[in-house]
C-alpha cells in the first residue's frame, strides 16, 4: 500500500496517534450543495491602482464599504461587518505573502478589514493576521506584533499542531493559529494564475495553513485543495473571502511576473469560497484571452480542484448559478 492509497483508506477510518483516538473530518457529500445561489459582488475603481507597490487606501476602504454592504444586504457598513462576526470572536485574517511584495495581499487591505472589524466593535487583539511563515509578512510590508496591544500580525512558523488530521486524501498538521487561536475566519487571497493548478485564490489559499502543502502538488493539487478546504477547521470557521485584484496576474504564478500582471483594481467579495474561485477564474482566463494565451484547460491545467470542492459540498461551482454584481 503506497502513501496515497493509505490516506484514502485511513479517511474512512479513524486514526489513532500517540495512544489518542482522533476522529477523522468529516469531507461533505459527493454531490454539489443545493442552496441558493451564490452571490460574488466585484467592487472595481481604476484609480486604486497608483503605480507598482502603492494603492489607495482611502479608496480601497470605500469599495470596501460598497462591497460588504452590497453582499451582506445591510445598508449601515458597521452593522454590514456585525453581520459577519461578533464582538466575542476571535477573528483570523488569512493573508497570502508567499509571492513577495508585488503579488502579495496588500496591506492597505488587510488593515481596511482589520479596521473595518475594530469599527464593528470587535477588539485590536481579537484580530490576527496571519500567513504561513513571519518573514513572508514582513517582507509584504506587514507589521509583525504578537503582542495583546493591537492588531496582532504573525506567521504560524513552526507553530503546528502535533499530531495529523487527516480530511479525504490529506494527512496535515494544521497551523496552531487556524486550530486554537481563530474562532472565525475572512480569507483574503490574490487574484492571481498558478502553474500548476491553474489559479492560486481562496481555496489554494488555505495551503499556508498545513505544515506538508508540497506534499500535495501532483494532478494539479486535485483533491488535494478541496480536502484542505473540507476539513471543520476551514469549513466550519470561513465567514468570508475578499479576493485582492488591485493587481492580479494571469499566467506564470504563483509567484511575481510583471510581464503577466494587470491592474484589475479590483475587489472579490463573496460567503461562498468556491464561487469566489469560480469568478476570479473567469476573470483570468478573459485576460489571458485578451493577451493571446491559451485557455488554462489547452495550456494543461485546467482548475479541477474548484469543481472537486463543490461536488465536497463546500460552495458552488456552476458559473451559471453564481450571482455576480459589478460595483
Amino acid at each position: 500500500m503506497n502513501r496515497r492509497e493509505f490516506l484514502q483508506w485511513a479517511a474512512g477510518a479513524t486514526v489513532l496517534t500517540s495512544g489518542i483516538m482522533r476522529p477523522i473530518a468529516s469531507i461533505g457529500s459527493s454531490k454539489e450543495i443545493k442552496s441558493d445561489r451564490s452571490t460574488v459582488v466585484i467592487v472595481r475603481k481604476p484609480e486604486a491602482y497608483i503605480r507598482p507597490g502603492k494603492v489607495s487606501p482611502d479608496i480601497v476602504r470605500q469599495m470596501l464599504d460598497r462591497g460588504i454592504t452590497r453582499l451582506t444586504g445591510v445598508s449601515d457598513v458597521t452593522k454590514a461587518w456585525q453581520s459577519i462576526c461578533n464582538p466575542h470572536e476571535t477573528i483570523g485574517i488569512k493573508v497570502n505573502a508567499m509571492g513577495g511584495k508585488n503579488i502579495c495581499t496588500h496591506i492597505e487591505v488587510a488593515y481596511a478589514v482589520a479596521g473595518s472589524l475594530v469599527n464593528a466593535g470587535i477588539k485590536p487583539h481579537q484580530i490576527i493576521l496571519w500567513d504561513r511563515i513571519t518573514e513572508e509578512l514582513r517582507r509584504g510590508g506587514y507589521t509583525i506584533n504578537r503582542d495583546e496591544n493591537g492588531i496582532r500580525c504573525f506567521g504560524t512558523d513552526s507553530s503546528y499542531e502535533r499530531e495529523p488530521e487527516v480530511s479525504g486524501s490529506i494527512g496535515s498538521c494544521f497551523s496552531t493559529i487556524l486550530s486554537r487561536e481563530c474562532d472565525c475566519l475572512i480569507s483574503i487571497p490574490v487574484l492571481k494564475d498558478h502553474d500548476l493548478c491553474g489559479v492560486s485564490l481562496s481555496l489554494k489559499n488555505f495551503y499556508g495553513a498545513i505544515h506538508n502543502p508540497n506534499k500535495y502538488h501532483d494532478h494539479g493539487c486535485d483533491p488535494y485543495i478541496a480536502d484542505v478546504n473540507a476539513h471543520s477547521y476551514i469549513k466550519d470557521k470561513l465567514r468570508l473571502v475578499i479576493c485582492d485584484g488591485l493587481i492580479a496576474q494571469c499566467n506564470g504564478g504563483p509567484g511575481y511576473k510583471p510581464q503577466w500582471a494587470w491592474p484589475y483594481s479590483g475587489l472579490l467579495l463573496s460567503r461562498d469560497p468556491v464561487a469566489i474561485d469560480r469568478a476570479g477564474c473567469h476573470i483570468i482566463e478573459e485576460q489571458r484571452k485578451a493577451m493571446g494565451l491559451q485557455s488554462l484547460a489547452l495550456a494543461g491545467r485546467s482548475p479541477q480542484h474548484i469543481q472537486t470542492a463543490a461536488q465536497r459540498g463546500l460552495g458552488i461551482s456552476d458559473i451559471n448559478k453564481i450571482k455576480r454584481i459589478s460595483i
